[in-house]
């Protein structure tokens, strides 16, 4: 049987992909697989909880950026969330924080409504194309990327017991 043309089937062929990989790897700690400290950030655009297209690339280069790939669903996210909202109350100025959903069994509601409820640190944003999952080979939720000002990957984690501080501190050079 041939699958049906048009957008809304390529669309939900990549969410399903995503969420396969998304669910994948339970992961602890740091050195995530995913992609390679040392690489360059791409400097891909996601959607923001309204639609409008974000690009990446207005910080990378410019300051360190903190990537949280997450979603409401995920126990690992909230693990790690009392990390992430002190590292933001610590750093905010510093390090650009961007909470990216992962959108696989989200909508925009229902990610608002957690992020009020939960206090999720930094901007939020809403991949439901996967452009930066794929960019980042994201291999799970929880998974954190930290960009160098210099532009480039400086770490990588997977899991609710990553030292978000101790990441941040050595991407900025502070012992």
């Amino acid at each position: 049987m041939k699958p049906p043309p048009g957008p809304s089937w390529r669309r939900a062929a990549i969410l399903l992909g995503a969420g396969v990989v998304l669910l994948a790897l339970p992961l602890q700690g740091q050195a995530a697989a995913g992609i390679p400290v040392g690489s360059p950030a791409p400097a891909v655009k996601v959607h923001d909880l309204d639609g409008n297209p974000v690009d990446l690339g207005q910080w990378i280069g410019r300051k360190p950026v903190l990537l949280e790939f997450w979603a409401t669903w995920c126990d690992q996210c909230e693990q790690l969330l009392p990390r992430l909202q002190a590292a933001h109350e610590g750093f905010g100025g510093a390090v650009e924080f961007l909470a990216i959903n992962v959108v696989v069994n989200q909508s925009p509601e229902k990610v608002r409504r957690y992020v009020i409820q939960h206090g999720v640190p930094g901007r939020v944003l809403y991949d439901d194309q996967a452009v930066s999952i794929r960019a980042y080979l994201a291999p799970a939720t929880s998974f954190v990327v930290i960009i160098g000002k210099d532009g480039k990957v400086a770490y990588t984690g997977l899991g609710g017991e990553q030292d978000i501080n101790a990441a941040i501190n050595h991407t900025l050079g502070i012992t």
